[in-house]
């Protein structure tokens, strides 16, 4: 199918990386305690935050919420708080003696080149570099492989602070227009626009209010499909719930209102779409999810005439059940190649004939394997598909016989021979490009001590070129990965990745940071960050467990941790930290724990579950109140994986770990700061406020609880490069503070 840059819905929706950002400029001092000593030698004064008397019934069960005014981040009180918190935050950051020394050797580390996957449309080849230090990556066009590239698009110009970014960006089918999504200060909120790609200009198009939704352009060039939202409320635009997605088709050099509504569903509020134009020009394929349960159901439209498409054609139910996962990887004539883990929890590929669809006549033409198929696509004339093998990635091609000259015009879903893509190592795929009739195959590869390096396949000889290599100021030689299993509370076997400096000595005294996800079925594979290599070269341990939750096994270890199982993603998170420290990698006085997002929400439970446990927390973004999440936003998306306090069960389930109904006063609590951001629209910022304010007033111990606030920023996708930094040396400093390093 077309190539859009977007990650999978459930991502678009869920996902959380490390985020978070810098103080707020206009944060003044505050009268603050001694903060020298390692984990603050006294009891913190906070500032005060009124305990209202809100209570709320929950199937009989009367819940306190006291600081249900922190929801609205805008009243005046709320403002107040947040400013006291950061001058709070902020003096104790600035008493930090290693807090310029890593923010300068973290700009150092950050300033090498970054390149994208590129994609080829016509004769056009379209990529993004970031040379260094620039606080959002440019995209180039180059005409021709031995072409001058120019830059087609530099978002650093539409923000001075580098607080615009770009969503998606999208060639037409043979490179004529740019489609490219803007999003301004981290906000969910996409404003698409039209660029002429020959002259650099922008045409007058612009089409706003939507969401997780990426624009696919038609075969002819004349317009693109796209998924939006009705316009909000202009109060209410980052905290309002969005439902009832509809599709329109939009024609380049008309006004967003006279788009086409192609297809709507106002009896399933709930559906999310995701469009795509096949590459052949002849069908509008659309999948519907609900929120961000991967079970889909595939529509498609006939548009007839690739070169006229119609739009206004019958919408034809393919897979209307919801009861997998299925993903259209492609078609040849009237057979949709589609990947689904209907019968097969690890994936595998079917032909379906869309005159014909029923399951009776599927053919499996990649079967489910030990390894995790994650996806597919046709590409010079081989399918390829991207799998997992044990949390790092693998690449297969296939030869396509009814792509062949001599089969031309045979409907034949049978694969031929299989034939493995060598990758460099112990590592992750960051892209994969290419088209159905060329000859050139793009991926990009990365490790935890290795950027992105982009390399060329050549199908005919099965080997692979450096296409493009980044220069790091940085020894990898010096470290190493290794991966390690290890036994979870219910004896679940669970993967870890750890990094650290070859020959360092398990003594239990070595400073460690462990990270993890576990949900909506999001794999954490090996993944290269410069903040990771600040904290190695200071002697610290850097360790991922892949948790149940995720998706790095299949559907099945991703339901394993949701709904009522939710316990068990804490639980392989304690069970890794406990074997870190049985196995003397550290001990609980130095290890400190993180996560971003759902992240979040895990960093919460475990340190309320066990605060014995761990030297220092930073949960950034997180989901901290389970019982009212729902309510804000895209939240409501989330019950496929949390389930809703709106249930009786459910919510005696989310009852028993929710962050902030699970604090006990006077609990020695680690260091903990919380990290957020006041334009976050995903994870809207009342998480984290009142979470923050619930902890301190519970904190018996001497050790900090503080909040991070950062303006002008979101969730985390877009963020400068310059904000970045700075939340990577705040962090690191108080983690190193925290842990006596």
């Amino acid at each position: 199918m077309n190539q859009s840059a977007t990650l999978s819905l459930a991502a678009m929706l869920a996902v959380g990386s490390s985020v978070g950002a810098t103080i707020s400029a206009s944060a003044q001092s505050a009268t603050a305690p001694d903060s020298t000593t390692a984990s603050g030698a006294r009891p913190f004064t906070y500032p005060s935050a009124r305990k209202s008397d809100q209570v709320d019934s929950y199937h009989g069960v009367q819940v306190a919420d006291p600081y249900r005014w922190l929801e609205d981040p805008d009243s005046p009180e709320t403002r107040a708080w947040i400013s006291a918190q950061n001058m709070l935050t902020t003096t104790f950051l600035n008493a930090i003696p290693q807090r310029e020394a890593l923010r300068a050797r973290l700009g150092a580390l950050w300033n090498y080149e970054k390149y994208d996957t590129p994609v080829k449309r016509g004769d056009r080849y379209f990529y993004a570099l970031n040379t260094g230090l620039q606080n959002q990556a440019v995209l180039y066009v180059q005409e021709g492989r031995s072409g001058t590239a120019r830059a087609l698009l530099d978002p650093n110009t539409l923000a001075s602070d580098g607080t615009v970014a770009l969503n998606s960006r999208v060639p037409s089918s043979k490179g004529k227009y740019l489609a490219y999504g803007v999003a301004t200060a981290g906000s969910d909120w996409v404003e698409v626009r039209v660029r002429d790609v020959a002259s650099g200009a922008d045409l007058a198009d612009t089409v706003r209010w939507i969401k997780f939704s990426v624009p696919s352009w038609s075969k002819d060039e004349k317009g693109f499909v796209y998924a939006r939202y009705d316009q909000p409320s202009q109060d209410k635009a980052l905290s309002q719930i969005v439902k009832n997605q509809k599709i329109y088709y939009h024609a380049v050099g008309t006004p967003q209102s006279s788009d086409r509504l192609v297809y709507e569903r106002s009896d399933r509020p709930d559906w999310i779409w995701g469009t795509e134009i096949s590459d052949d020009g002849r069908f509008l394929i659309i999948s519907a999810s609900e929120g961000s349960d991967p079970k889909t159901r595939i529509f498609y439209m006939d548009l007839k005439d690739p070169q006229k498409p119609d739009f206004s054609g019958k919408m034809v139910e393919v897979l209307g059940a919801g009861d997998a996962e299925y993903d259209v990887v492609g078609n040849i004539g009237d057979l949709l190649y589609i990947r689904t883990d209907k019968g097969a929890p690890r994936g595998r590929i079917i032909a379906v004939d869309v005159k014909d669809p029923f399951e009776s006549k599927w053919v499996t033409v990649v079967p489910e394997s030990d390894d995790v198929l994650t996806g597919a696509r046709f590409i010079g004339g081989r399918l390829f598909t991207t799998v997992l093998k044990n949390a790092h990635s693998a690449i297969y091609s296939y030869a396509v016989p009814a792509l062949s000259s001599k089969a031309a015009g045979k409907t034949s879903a049978a694969l031929g021979e299989r034939v493995e893509v060598k990758l460099p190592g112990l590592g992750s795929l960051s892209g994969l490009s290419g088209n159905l009739h060329d000859s050139e195959v793009f991926y990009g590869f990365m490790s935890y001590l290795a950027p992105t390096t982009i390399y060329e396949y050549d199908i005919k000889s099965g080997t692979s070129k450096v296409f493009r290599s980044p220069k790091l100021g940085f020894d990898p030689s010096l470290y190493e990965t290794r991966q390690v299993f290890y036994a979870s509370k219910d004896g679940t076997r669970i993967p870890m990745f750890i990094t650290m400096k070859k020959g360092t000595v398990l003594d239990g005294k070595n400073p460690m940071l462990l990270y993890g996800y576990g949900g909506f079925n999001i794999s954490l594979t090996p993944a290269f960050n410069p903040r990771t290599l600040v904290w190695l070269e200071k002697g610290g341990i850097y360790a991922v467990a892949n948790l149940r939750g995720g998706g790095e096994y299949g559907s099945s270890w991703h339901r394993a941790g949701t709904l009522h199982q939710k316990q068990n993603v804490f639980d392989d998170f304690i069970s890794a930290a406990e074997y870190l420290i049985s196995e003397k990698y550290t001990s609980s006085s130095k290890l400190a724990i993180n996560g971003g997002s759902n992240g979040g929400l895990l960093v919460g439970a475990v340190v309320n579950q066990r605060p014995d446990l761990f030297g220092a927390a930073v949960p950034e973004v997180g989901v901290m109140d389970m019982l009212r999440f729902q309510k804000f936003t895209i939240g409501w998306a989330w019950t496929s994986d949390y389930g809703s306090s709106d249930d009786s069960k459910q919510f005696a389930t989310l009852y028993k770990y929710s962050p902030i109904h699970n604090l006990k006063a006077g609990t020695k609590y680690p260091p903990v700061m919380v990290m957020t951001a006041d334009h976050d629209d995903r994870v809207v910022p009342g998480h984290s406020f009142k979470y923050a304010a619930a902890l301190q007033a519970a904190q018996g111990g001497a050790a900090p609880v503080l909040i991070r606030i950062e303006s002008k920023a979101g969730h985390g996708a877009g963020k400068p490069t310059s904000k970045q930094i700075e939340e990577a040396a705040d962090r690191f400093g108080f983690l190193m503070q925290a842990l006596g390093m």
